[in-house]
């Protein structure tokens, strides 16, 4: 994303929509503009803002004339007077920061908006996750902070050396060129994007160490990361995991139950 510096008028309208702040007013030329390395592409100033298409220099006089008397002349502040926020022709590994953070692009790999994954809602049809099995979803970053994938390989490759299976019908590992080492292509290390989960399993005995590795890991990446985990309920609706995750000193609660009662569209042999 950029700001076309002979439309901006820096009224500074556009600042407090991005979820990032990566967006400036340049003191110098009075010019809003881009942080091309903390933008995430996720075309919030862009959809965000009502846009009108004023002549970019009669509302700069008029801003110069109204400042010089002492009275302020600026557009509502979800507008942008003159239509200066300009999309880019994104090209690879940019085009990365866009399947991440714009919640209007599916990702090319799953075909699902936003994050690009179901996690495990609908386990009761995929079954990814079965009995004396755990399921994670780890989140990276949040808006306001974002994530790099450097960060996210630093976890993966280190969930990797425990043994964890990562889920294939994922964004994340669908950008690894080992997912049994969790090392993800060197080419998008560098990039930065909203949020990413990354799937993964393992067996319930392994649990704690799972957790203990991403709350060390937390301490030491730039960002921030959420977890979530499930399991199956045994036959009589007890959750083995429940125990787990009280002893390693997590409250655990319900956040949602399948009841099974979703229906399997395909068979495997």
């Amino acid at each position: 994303m950029r700001i076309d510096p002979d439309k901006c008028v820096g009224c500074g309208n556009c600042l407090p929509v991005c979820p990032m702040g990566a967006i400036y007013v340049d003191p110098a030329s009075n010019r809003a503009r881009v942080n091309g390395d903390e933008c995430v592409e996720c075309f919030t100033c862009y959809r965000g803002m009502s846009k009108e298409h004023l002549n970019p220099t009669l509302v700069r006089a008029i801003r110069k004339t109204a400042k010089f008397f002492r009275f302020r002349f600026d557009p509502e502040p979800d507008i942008c007077p003159t239509d200066a926020i300009v999309p880019e022709e994104l090209t690879w590994p940019r085009i990365v920061r866009r399947a991440f953070s714009d919640p209007q692009v599916p990702h090319e790999s799953t075909g699902i908006h936003g994050r690009g994954t179901a996690e495990v809602k609908t386990n009761d049809v995929t079954n990814r996750v079965r009995e004396g099995e755990a399921g994670f979803v780890v989140e990276f970053g949040r808006p306001g902070i974002g994530a790099r994938f450097r960060d996210i390989e630093r976890v993966t490759k280190a969930l990797a050396e425990l043994g964890v299976a990562f889920e294939s019908n994922n964004p994340v590992t669908s950008l690894m060129t080992d997912a049994s080492h969790g090392i993800i292509r060197a080419d998008i290390l560098d990039e930065k994007i909203l949020s990413a989960i990354v799937e993964i399993k393992t067996k319930l005995e392994e649990v704690p160490a799972v957790l203990r590795k991403i709350r060390e890991l937390s301490r030491e990446v730039g960002t921030v990361i959420s977890i979530g985990v499930s399991t199956r309920c045994d036959g009589v609706g007890e959750e083995p995991l429940r125990e787990i995750l009280e002893r390693e000193g997590y409250r655990a609660y319900r956040g949602k139950t399948n009841l099974g009662l979703g229906r399997v569209t395909t068979v495997h042999d």
